[in-house]
C-alpha cells in the first residue's frame, strides 16, 4: 500500500508559480509512477496534467500545459513536484497525485491508478 498526500496548494495570483508536492509513505514510490491530475469546480471528470516514470526518466505532459508545469520526482524524499508557472484562471483546480498504474500507456485515466491522495486545492485569482 502507498499513502499519498498532496501539499502545496493555495491562493496565488495570475501570472505566479506554486509548487505541488505528492509525498508518499508506506510502500516505495520509487516502483511507481505517478501522474497529477485535476479536478476543476464543477467538473465531473479528472484532467490529466502530467506523469512521470518509474526513476523520472520520461515525462509526459497534457498539451495544453507544456512548458508552463514541469514534473519531477525525489526518491530518496519519497516525493513527486509539480512545478507550476505563469499560472492563470483556468488552472484553478484541486490538484491530485496517483500511483499505481499498470502500464505507461494507461497514464491518462485517473481510474487506472490504484493509489491517490485527497488533492490539494489551487485557486488563481485575477
Amino acid at each position: 500500500q502507498v499513502q499519498l498526500v498532496e501539499l502545496g496548494g493555495g491562493l496565488v495570483q495570475a501570472g505566479g508559480s506554486l509548487r505541488l508536492s505528492c509525498a508518499a509513505s508506506g510502500r516505495p514510490l520509487s516502483s511507481h509512477a505517478v501522474g497529477w491530475f485535476r479536478q476543476a469546480p464543477g467538473k465531473e471528470q479528472r484532467e490529466f496534467v502530467a506523469a512521470i516514470t518509474r526513476g523520472g526518466g520520461i515525462t509526459d505532459y497534457a498539451d495544453s500545459l507544456k512548458g508552463r508545469f514541469t514534473i519531477a520526482r525525489d526518491d530518496a524524499k519519497n516525493t513527486v513536484y509539480l512545478q507550476m508557472n505563469g499560472l492563470k484562471l483556468a488552472d484553478t483546480a484541486r490538484y491530485y497525485c496517483a500511483a499505481g498504474i499498470g502500464r505507461w500507456y494507461e497514464r491518462f485515466n485517473s481510474y487506472e491508478y490504484g493509489y491517490s491522495g485527497q488533492g490539494t486545492q489551487v485557486t488563481v485569482s485575477s
